[in-house]
């Protein structure tokens, strides 16, 4: 047992063929032909090495490259000329114009903003972490107001300010879950070869040279 959980709190269990399933895949993946593989794991066949190399094989790779290969060819040759200078232009100040207060706009380029820069209703905004305080105070002057509203009997505008609220902590729910989630990625690291092999060696002093 690990003493790590996975995202549901379970506990995680560790066997030794787990981290050899890590290191075949290590290797052959940086470069170590798979017949040495299979040498050093001390595998029969090829196939159970391959077996245990956690990747797409060649084919999958191969037939998806081929995919792409033939819907590109099937595209209008105008759709892959050279941009303009106004085009790309104006593909880069989109992007520059994507930062908010608050966060980060993830809507699609050309698309208009469908919520009239509301950003904390807004499901494609990306909250950033460094303004989590103006997040809170968002949300708290809206309770502020919605409490107002109430009091003054301004019901038309209690549902607005509702949505805004929900809007603003689901945002912070979403920082939350994010920053839950970073500490429970921990890296075992990878053994190496002399880590895990048997240093010692027998010499038999029966041995006589012909």
């Amino acid at each position: 047992m690990t003493g790590l959980t996975n995202a549901d709190g379970e506990a995680l269990f560790f066997s030794p063929h787990n981290f050899r399933r890590i290191f075949v895949t290590d290797a052959i993946m940086n470069g170590l032909p798979p017949h040495i593989a299979q040498v050093l794991c001390g595998h029969k066949s090829i196939d159970t090495t391959i077996g245990c190399k956690a990747v797409y094989p060649a084919e999958t790779i191969e037939a998806h490259r081929a995919f792409i290969a033939r819907r590109r060819a099937s595209r209008p040759g105008e759709e892959y000329r050279i941009p303009t200078e106004e085009e790309w232009d104006a593909f880069l100040s989109h992007f520059e114009k994507r930062k908010v207060s608050i966060g980060t706009c993830a809507r699609a380029f050309g698309s208009p903003c469908i919520h009239e820069h509301a950003c904390v209703r807004c499901s494609l905004l990306r909250p950033d972490p460094a303004q989590r305080s103006r997040l809170t105070d968002i949300r708290d002057n809206l309770i502020a107001r919605i409490a107002e509203a109430e009091r003054e009997g301004w019901l038309g505008e209690v549902e607005g300010l509702q949505v805004s609220l929900a809007g603003a902590q689901g945002k912070l729910d979403q920082l939350d879950a994010e920053a839950a989630r970073r500490p429970s990625t921990v890296n075992l690291g990878m053994p190496t070869f002399a880590d895990i092999a048997d240093r010692t060696t027998t010499t038999s002093t029966d041995q006589h040279c012909p």
